[in-house]
């Protein structure tokens, strides 16, 4: 079942923070990692709130269990709204510290976690992603295509109307992005449907997948979607959408808006649907966002940002354009091109 990626644990209250690590320590538990991880986990987990309690007015913490290359890893994103660093660098320096402790916990996030990443920006907040493997000698491998995944719930709801599944042969990479109408288990349902036939299709061009989608979930309160192709062949994206969903391509230097067709899959959708096709050599990197995001969004504003983890940039758009009062969805997807032969 698709359903989010990750749980919102609000962190603005000192008193929730053992509830929080108790939850996010059942969590991990039963995904079934072993004690040694647990302990890291709880090391984790402690610096972060007392990370939050000393040098910020709170946030929030997100916890994800997801997998790469078929190896399940927990995701923790810590997003808060204190007064940001200048100078992240230096900061991860153990001793260092501006309230007279040791300065030790940057440093240990880091050395505790299998993958790590951190953004701040003075004034803004701070971004940090701690990642834990089950097989840490597994985790750093390099990937032909990186997905990076942040669906919330709605608050107050417990599943999401989002869901995201993608595909990956020897020669194409497929994904769905989707957003159910409404919110709560019909949209969920909605998306489900629509993603286990995203998964029997047997097409290869976004056009022709909306439409066996369309004509496969017409019983549901339907969905708004974009389905991205990559042909590994003719090293170029495909794109086609119905509905609000915002899709955005960038490289180093430039980004393009592609539009999406107006309707909703299941219900109607137009006679006529094109395939947008982009070069891999314009553009490397790819943003879906659902409609629980203002739809201006902008990373550019970001300096040095696109540096960082896909994670830490669909955190940062989260935190900057979030509705909270929506399901959300955001997609990172990048290919690499050195690998892209």
């Amino acid at each position: 079942m698709v359903d989010a990626t990750h749980l919102r644990y609000p962190a603005n209250d000192r008193s929730y923070f053992s509830i929080l690590k108790k939850d996010i320590h059942q969590f991990a538990v039963k995904a079934g990692f072993d004690k040694r991880k647990l302990d890291d986990l709880a090391l984790i987990l402690s610096e972060l709130t007392s990370n939050l309690h000393k040098y910020t007015k709170g946030g929030e913490i997100l916890c994800g269990l997801l997998k790469d290359n078929g190896e399940d890893f927990l995701e923790l994103i810590c997003i808060d709204e204190g007064p940001g660093m200048t100078d992240v660098s230096r900061m991860m320096i153990d001793g260092i510290s501006t309230t007279g402790t040791m300065g030790v916990g940057l440093g240990s996030i880091k050395r505790l976690s299998t993958e790590f990443d951190i953004y701040s920006q003075k004034g803004w907040g701070t971004i940090l992603l701690s990642r834990l493997y089950k097989w840490p000698a597994r985790a750093s491998q390099s990937k032909l295509v990186d997905v990076r995944p942040l669906v919330l719930s709605m608050p107050g709801q417990v599943t999401s109307g989002d869901g995201y599944y993608y595909k990956l042969t020897e020669t194409h990479f497929k994904l769905l992005l989707a957003d159910g109408l409404g919110h709560g288990p019909e949209a969920n349902y909605a998306i489900n449907e629509g993603i286990n036939s995203f998964k029997s299709c047997p097409h290869n061009t976004p056009s022709k997948i909306i439409k066996y989608i369309h004509s496969s979930i017409k019983q549901t309160r339907g969905m708004v979607a974009v389905v991205i192709v990559f042909d590994f062949k003719l090293k170029r994206w495909q794109m086609a959408g119905v509905g609000n969903i915002a899709t955005r391509m960038s490289n180093f230097l430039e980004i393009r808006n592609l539009m999406s067709y107006n309707g909703i899959i299941g219900h109607n959708i137009p006679n006529t649907i094109s395939d947008q096709l982009i070069a891999v050599e314009d553009f490397h990197q790819l943003t879906l966002c659902s409609d629980g995001l203002k739809s201006q969004w902008d990373l550019t504003q970001f300096s040095g940002i696109t540096r960082c983890d896909l994670s830490v940039q669909a955190a940062a758009i989260y935190k900057q354009y979030g509705r909270r009062t929506d399901d959300m969805s955001v997609i990172m997807t990048k290919i690499n091109q050195r690998l892209c032969k």
